[in-house]
């Protein structure tokens, strides 16, 4: 919805050219965008000081290719207050947006949990279970949703999980991959999160395919969390 007012997020800002920033934006319309936005150097200019993650903005862009230009952008409300591994968690939101999801990919499920997902780290909910709520969000999608019905075909104590097929016993092709307990497996697919162990394994298989989606390249903001 290109030259009309629609909700956004700032993921990511950082100076492009003199006057200009580039600028990753979660847009409620057309998912991620990437845009130029004009900051004036004047005392009186607002809009650098709108450029920031975690504050609600409405925005009208603008353009015929793939880096539009972000017309206008105000602020909806206050930003998000956020510290330590809470905010780090909501950086560790923004890469993988930026990382993973395509531009111009309608996503307003995902749009909504984003938001949601801020409003729940303020509250101190269990940031575990925020993170992987959003990691499988965003793994739909991109169309790598994990598949556990085919759980219920398989008996066996560890299982191992292949990205682009799924679940599978051993075999020599996957037995140098990470393994899990299948109870902790079917824990995750019932909802079932209260064990720690189910959550670490959860953790590890959240980690699994997104560092495969990534092509093993790191997450900066991984790096927060040491």
């Amino acid at each position: 919805m290109y030259g009309q007012d629609q909700a956004a997020f700032i993921l990511h800002s950082r100076p492009y050219r003199e006057n200009q920033h580039l600028v990753e934006l979660l847009t409620q319309q057309n998912g991620k965008v990437s845009a130029l936005a004009y900051v004036s150097h004047t005392t009186k200019s607002s809009k650098k000081s709108l450029l920031q993650p975690f504050l609600p903005v409405n925005v009208v862009l603008s353009g015929n290719s793939s880096l539009q230009k972000l017309v206008r952008v105000e602020a909806l409300g206050k930003s998000y207050s956020l510290e330590k591994e809470r905010l780090y968690s909501a950086f560790y939101l923004n890469e993988l947006l930026v990382r993973l999801l395509p531009e111009d990919q309608e996503c307003p499920l995902l749009f909504s949990l984003y938001q949601e997902s801020l409003i729940a780290l303020i509250k101190e909910e269990p940031v575990e279970l925020i993170l992987r709520a959003f990691e499988v969000q965003l793994l739909e999608e991109l169309g790598q949703g994990v598949d556990f019905s085919m759980l219920e075909a398989m008996s066996a104590e560890h299982i191992y999980y292949v990205p682009d097929s799924g679940f599978q016993l051993e075999n020599e092709t996957n037995k140098h991959m990470p393994k899990y307990a299948w109870l902790d497996m079917h824990a995750i697919a019932c909802g079932q999160l209260s064990s720690i162990t189910v959550r670490q394994s959860y953790k590890k298989l959240m980690r699994q395919i997104i560092n495969h989606l990534l092509g093993g390249k790191p997450l900066n903001s991984r790096k927060l969390f040491s």
